[in-house]
């Protein structure tokens, strides 16, 4: 089957996607986005979390098809800006660079969207906000509270920028 679909912010068109192919494959595999991580296959840990029409999705539990003629945003086009240069990382990603909330990476790309989506839509956001958004993500390395610093920095400058 035939796939087209808008990843961050370019129709892309995929042929041959047999009827299983999940659409975190088809990022990853076909379209040479790595952002989104391949772990549990389960939709359980996060990690391969991506817009899905402007909603968090994990991509392990989308198929392939189910995204076709629909817009996909994932990590790497949270750095693309709307006259399509990707010179300066987003305001959650410098954040989570700034504040150490980077350790094996795994589950950084799902946590970066999760928490980008919570700021956009909720500008400042409690603890418990930010427990609760990031709830169905699963960090193996940390004690998150330097992810939780990053979402509270980050929160701060998109505020302070509006």
């Amino acid at each position: 089957m035939r796939v087209n679909v808008h990843v961050n912010g370019v129709r892309e068109t995929v042929d041959d996607v047999w009827e299983g192919e999940s659409l975190l494959y088809l990022l990853r595999e076909r379209m040479g986005l790595p952002g989104s991580k391949n772990a549990c296959e389960q939709g359980e840990c996060g990690s391969c979390t991506v817009y899905l029409d402007g909603v968090p999705a994990c991509s392990c539990l989308v198929a392939a098809g189910q995204a076709h003629e629909r817009s996909v945003r994932t990590v790497e086009g949270l750095a693309t800006h709307a006259d399509g240069s990707a010179d300066r990382l987003d305001p959650v990603q410098q954040a989570f660079v700034e504040a150490g909330a980077v350790q094996c990476g795994f589950c950084t790309p799902g946590l970066i969207v999760q928490a980008h989506d919570l700021i956009e839509r909720n500008p400042e956001p409690t603890d418990a906000e930010i427990r609760e958004a990031l709830a169905g993500n699963l960090c193996r390395c940390t004690g998150y509270e330097k992810i939780l610093d990053a979402v509270r920095v980050a929160a701060r400058r998109k505020a302070a920028a509006r």
